[in-house]
This record gives structure tokens, sequence and C-alpha cells, in this order.
């Protein structure tokens, strides 16, 4: 017996990848543009500040999260968005925000609305993880365009008062992912007085608020405060994985009201797997420097650069606004990746695998996109070798 919940997700994203592309040689040198998984340098005191508290990978970790790391996190929020938090009672330490993404539903989403099956709001494309939180929680999961007709950010003002009055949560990406969009802070005050007045929580999914062209993308937590928004209405993610190149160390946060934050760690000390403790000292040291940051989001915004000057004059390129994905429109998004690996050997990612069917058709489908993870010449590269591929 297998749960029927989960009996049609499809495969997902970089497994579907490999079985399109794998049976087929490259055609050229490979030129992975498909993860998002940082290549630039951390800082090299990371190892230090790792090695000099070794002797607690013995101990348990603190489920809550160390407070020299709690701390460390909302002075960063304080810092960044101007929002004061408590540290023992406003954030939830986490092991990397994909935890976080799905247990803030486990812990938060009712099992009804109104008598009803909850709906759970998610942009689309959007990160599995959100489809697969609201589908373990026995809620309906309602996928929202992002196109470029919508800024490439969810419509909410479009959905009827029968949907918002069955709403739970809705999910948030900003800087988005895969397009780079950002929320401003006018329509972030929108959603909060959406989510106010029909009673409904905002998961803000905020990975790549580090990593920006020209201006810091507004905050959830930076608005919420500023209109004396219910502390508990948004729960805010965010991590070390992006912003300071350290995917692998696991470090992120889910920032939200007192009662949320005592329910996320009530079911984490059942459930979840925290960071081991000298991960934890390290990662405080790092939320603490900006200097790092600062550079890396330097080497982004050359690449932002590279970008513009290989592919603007391609009908429908859009420089991202932030994040270090680009979203790039084709006719067939498996067709041209397929079509680009198999004649030049850079591997990119079908943006219909980011999406789901719904109606209207799968927003990612004429889509594909390109991570610019890699180091500058690469990506020129690789971006110059797609350009004369599908476009020329």
């Amino acid at each position: 017996m297998f749960p029927e919940r989960f009996s049609n997700l499809p495969e997902y994203a970089f497994p579907r990848l490999r079985s399109l592309l794998d049976a087929h040689p490259a055609g050229g040198e490979a030129v992975h543009m498909t993860i998002g998984e940082p290549q630039h340098a951390f800082p090299d005191w990371v190892s230090d500040a790792i090695a000099e508290h070794a002797g607690e990978f013995r101990k348990y970790p603190q489920n809550e999260g160390l407070p020299e790391l709690n701390g460390a996190m909302c002075d960063w929020i304080a810092r960044r968005f101007g929002a004061t938090l408590n540290p023992d009672q406003n954030i939830m330490a986490l092991n990397g925000t994909r935890e976080g993404l799905y247990n803030a539903m486990m812990a938060l989403c009712p099992e009804t609305k109104g008598g009803k099956t909850p709906i759970i709001l998610l942009p689309n494309p959007f990160y599995q993880c959100y489809m697969v939180a609201a589908l373990s929680v026995g809620a309906e999961p309602m996928f929202l365009p992002t196109s470029a007709e919508t800024g490439f950010l969810p419509d909410f003002d479009s959905l009827s008062e029968d949907v918002l009055n069955r709403v739970a949560v809705a999910y948030m990406c900003s800087p988005s992912n895969p397009q780079g969009a950002v929320a401003s802070a006018d329509y972030w005050r929108n959603l909060l007085a959406l989510a106010e007045k029909y009673d409904f929580k905002i998961f803000a999914d905020e990975c790549y608020s580090e990593i920006y062209c020209d201006t810091p993308p507004t905050g959830a937590l930076e608005v919420a405060d500023q209109t004396g928004a219910d502390p508990e209405r948004v729960v805010v993610f965010n991590s070390l994985s992006k912003r300071s190149n350290l995917a692998g160390m696991r470090c992120g946060f889910a920032a939200t009201g007192p009662e949320s934050t005592k329910r996320i760690r009530l079911l984490r000390s059942y459930a979840g797997a925290p960071l081991p403790n000298p991960l934890q000292r390290a990662a405080a040291r790092v939320w603490a420097d900006e200097a790092h940051v600062e550079e890396n989001r330097r080497l982004y915004q050359e690449k932002y650069t590279v970008a513009d000057d290989i592919l603007g004059d391609v009908p429908g390129y859009r420089s991202p606004q932030a994040g270090f994905f680009l979203w790039l429109p084709v006719e067939d998004g498996e067709e041209a990746a397929l079509k680009l690996w198999t004649e030049t050997g850079v591997r990119v990612l079908p943006g219909a695998y980011l999406s789901q069917d719904a109606p209207g058709g799968n927003p990612g489908k004429q889509y594909i996109r390109a991570a610019m993870v890699a180091p500058k010449d690469e990506v020129a590269h690789g971006l110059t070798r797609l350009r004369d591929c599908l476009y020329r």
C-alpha cells in the first residue's frame, strides 16, 4: 500500500533532465548551466571556524539553534530589513530552507478552512518543495501562472472571494526562481492586506535576496514591520546557500511570530534534523560578515552584464533583477534543451520541469532556465554557444 497523494508526482526535475539528455552524446565540451549551485568562493575562515569547534560533533545539536546563531540571524535581519526580532521567540535555525519550507506547512497549516479543504497558493513555475508540502497536509495546491503579463509574479488580485476564503497559506518567492523578478513594497503591502482580510499566512521564500543588480530587494518582514501586520501572518525563509556560497553548510532560518515559532520548534523536536553545533557556530560568524557578500554580489553583477551583452538582442530576453538564473524564451523548452546539448554540449533545464500543467497551459513550456553560477568566462562561453545555437 502506498499513499495516493504522491502517486501522480512527476519525476523530479534533474532525474527528468538526465532521462532527456544522457542517452545522447554532447555536441561539444560540456558546460553545465542547470543547477543553482554557487561556485564562487566562500570565506577562507569558515573552515577554521568549523575546525575550532570540531569537538562538538560528538554532541547532539541544539534543536532551536544555538543562541549565538539565532542572535546573529536576528541581527542580520535588523541590519538588512529594519525589523527587530527576539532570538528566543521569533526565529528557528534550519537545516537548509527546504526543510523549513516543508515543515512549516506541516506545523502551521490547518486541516480545514471554513469547513473545507484548505487551498495552498503557489507561483507557477515554483520550487518543487512547495507542492509536495501542500500535498503532505492534504491541502489543495493552486498554481498561479507567473508570466510576462503578470511581471513574473503571482496575480493574487485575480482570485475570487470563494478561493481566498479557503486559502490557508500562500507561497511567495521574491526574488523569484527562475525568473529573477522582485516584489515591490506595494506588492507586499497588497498581499499582506489580502492575508489579513482573508486570514491566511504568507510563506516568503527570500533565498535570493542578496544577489541583485542595483537595488536591494524589499523583504516581507520589512513591509510587515512598517505596516504593523500581525507577526504570525508572515513566515520568512532565507539561508547562507546563495548569500554566502555555502549550500553544503545547510544553514537557513524561518522567522515569524512567537506562536508560529513555538509550533515549528515543537514539530522539529520530534521530526527534524538540527544543524551540527560546529556548523552553527561557524554560521553565526558568516551571518555577521557582509564583506564576502558584497564581493559575491559584484561577481554576479559582472555576469548580468555579460548576459546582457551576449543575449540583449534576443527577442523576449529579459535581464533578471536579481538571482542568478536566466529565463529564456524558446518555442519548446525540451526541444531546445536537447538541441543545445546535442549540438553544443551546453546543458540547461527545460522550464516545464519547474512548473505544472494548469488551466491555460504550462507557463514554463516555452522557456529554458540557465544558471550563471560558474566563473564569468565559462558563463560567457556557454551563453555564446547557447545564443548561436538557439537564436541565430
